[in-house]
């Protein structure tokens, strides 16, 4: 067999090849199924992932212990008020100019 003669048999044989196994996916495809598909009703559905219906949430844990921060002092400033943070506050004060080195009186020699 010539090399020319080989290459078209293996082309042929990967087409026949390629053929079958549509055949074969093709099949099952084609064929009549008699039994409808079930249909469910909203009701049944799970949002289609498998997942199972929803659970209801889990209520809030009760609150732990008695009145919070029984030892908390009043803030001086309430944020809920109208105005800026800034003229709420008192302004803190100046440090002080540091006062230049003192330099000896000048006396006059006689």
């Amino acid at each position: 067999m010539t090399g020319d003669a080989q290459v078209l048999l293996w082309i042929a044989g990967v087409h026949l090849l390629g053929l079958c196994c549509v055949a074969v996916l093709l099949i099952p495809a084609l064929r009549d199924n008699n039994t409808p598909p079930v249909r469910r009703n909203d009701s049944d559905s799970d949002d289609g992932w498998g997942r199972g219906p929803k659970l209801p949430p889990t209520p809030p844990a009760p609150p732990r212990g008695g009145i919070p921060l029984p030892d908390a002092e009043q803030s001086s400033v309430r944020l809920r008020e109208p105005g800026r943070l800034s003229e709420l506050l008192p302004r803190p004060e100046r440090r002080p100019a540091r006062e230049p080195a003192r330099q000896p009186a000048h006396t006059p020699d006689r």
